[in-house]
């Protein structure tokens, strides 16, 4: 016996030694352990994946209240800071801008952005910068804004006319959504690509892209089973909708090549000249390939097609639902614009309750509820959370711009609570963010201002619009993607007012 004990004491020693050490070791970490937001109770592998329903910016509006306006939140394997507050959404768009520039990536963005180098989703970098300098000078600037003017009041004039045809004098109802989507994606296809792609199928396939970017992945959450989505047809989706899409940009940048050779060097250049120009600028400090070139028109298509479509589609909607508001709304458009026989864009300058539902639609059914995705560069402490590097951060705009404690009867549509208020559109105001704030803010925000208070000025001047016969209400039903629109097509019953 005495000689068992001799034996097995070292090994006993040495077992409660390394585990005094472990312990010791465990109590320190545990010291030195960051304080990291609050965050769901979360279930080993799938995280807090069970909490999210399939409108995400509800279920974690609805967390949000309980663990906070800064909350750690499991996607499977990857950790997301939700912010949900002003002050919150301040701390990432201001005070820690240059921390939070960046765009986390994933196997979506990668297939359907070509990599990523579109400008929505490149990383905060020189090729970033300059880019966005391109697009500001050449397509968002408000010299340019301006000169697309006589493009958007020609396509509304199609549009006006293509509805009095299409509803045979009042009596059938006219799928609105269709016909927003073809105006959006004419002005934007003429201002930047210098002619028209007159084709509701590539209206529908931004559409479909931005619901794709918007769609759960699990192998970006799960790599070992990505074959689920596969399984589920993600893949298929996605695959198809980028070689549909990719065959429509090949067009484009064709056609621009063909003009040069058949014309020599075009007096008016359109926005994708000067990207095949910028190809060929040794002076820039970036190279373009025509992958890049892709990827940033097909931003364009992204920006300025569904967003403002659906802008639009859910303001007619709301209007529809509210004839006091439509009636109030008319009375103005059609006293400023008296006997005229159009809408000009100036004369939008006098309607001010015009802007005041655009502000309002843009606060109830906000077009992109988490803004973009941002993914912190370096490790930072924000009101005495530690946020780590490569934290991804999704701004819930929906449920800042939803908060109660915020906005009187939130859920309610009511354009007056616009007036003489002074809440500010261009990012400064943090209970507000409909185009986002700081250095990743949309520069798109005049242009599509501009297209959809034209368009619903010309819809509500011409028409009194209606529920179809027999109905008495609209499906609300949202369906989430990157752009946050309707489920199913709005199908509504115009009567016209004038001779056109």
């Amino acid at each position: 016996m005495e000689e068992q004990k001799v034996f097995f004491l070292p090994p006993l020693l040495f077992l409660s030694l390394y585990l005094l050490f472990k312990l010791n070791n465990k109590k320190k970490n545990s010291a030195e352990e960051p304080n990291l937001p609050p965050s769901p109770p979360k279930l080993p592998i799938i995280g807090n994946l069970h909490q999210l329903g399939t409108l995400p910016h509800r279920s974690l509006a609805a967390l949000s209240h309980k663990y906070g306006p800064l909350m750690l939140f499991h996607f499977g394997s990857v950790p997301s800071l939700v912010v949900s507050s002003p002050d919150m959404a301040k701390e990432i768009t201001k005070t820690h801008d240059i921390v939070f520039a960046n765009r986390p990536t994933s196997a979506l963005t990668k297939k359907l952005l070509y990599n990523c180098t579109d400008i929505s989703f490149s990383p905060y970098s020189e090729y970033w910068r300059q880019l966005r300098k391109i697009c500001a000078t050449e397509l968002f600037s408000s010299k340019r804004v301006r000169s697309f003017k006589f493009v958007r009041e020609e396509e509304v004039a199609v549009m006006i006319e293509k509805i009095s045809v299409l509803s045979q004098g009042g009596m059938t109802p006219v799928n609105i959504s269709d016909l927003l989507l073809i105006f959006s994606n004419n002005v934007i296809t003429r201002a930047a690509l210098g002619t028209k792609y007159n084709n509701i199928r590539l209206g529908h396939l931004v559409r479909e892209a931005n619901t794709l970017l918007g769609a759960f992945s699990v192998r970006e959450h799960f790599p070992l089973l990505g074959w689920i989505d596969t399984l589920s047809g993600l893949d298929k989706r996605v695959n198809k909708n980028y070689q549909e899409m990719d065959v429509v940009l090949d067009q484009v940048i064709q056609d621009h090549l063909n003009a040069k050779k058949e014309d020599g060097q075009t007096n008016v250049k359109d926005f994708v000249d000067v990207l095949l120009e910028a190809q060929k600028d040794s002076t820039l400090s970036i190279s373009l390939s025509l992958d890049n070139i892709k990827g940033i028109i097909l931003d364009m298509f992204s920006a300025g097609t569904d967003t403002t479509a659906t802008t639009v589609e859910w303001a007619i909607v709301e209007l529809v639902r509210n004839p006091r508001v439509m009636k109030k709304a008319q009375e103005e458009i059609r006293s400023v614009v008296g006997s005229k026989s159009k809408i000009e864009e100036d004369d939008i300058l006098q309607m001010d309750y015009l802007k005041c539902i655009i502000k309002e639609i843009m606060r109830l059914h906000h077009a992109v509820p988490f803004l973009l995705p941002r993914e912190s560069s370096e490790g930072v402490h924000i009101k005495g959370y530690y946020i780590p590097p490569k934290t991804r951060v999704l701004i819930n705009a929906w449920a800042i711009q939803m908060d109660p404690n915020i906005w009187d009867n939130p859920d309610e549509f009511i354009p007056e609570r616009f007036i003489n208020n002074p809440v500010d559109l261009q990012g400064q105001d943090f209970q507000y963010l409909p185009f986002g704030a700081g250095r990743r803010i949309c520069p798109g925000m005049s242009f599509g201002l501009a297209s959809s208070e034209l368009v619903l000025a010309n819809l509500l001047y011409w028409f009194n619009w209606e529920f179809p016969r027999g109905e008495k209400d609209i499906d609300m039903t949202e369906e989430f993607g990157l752009a946050l629109h309707k489920k199913n097509p709005v199908n509504l019953l115009p009567q016209k007012r004038f001779s056109y």
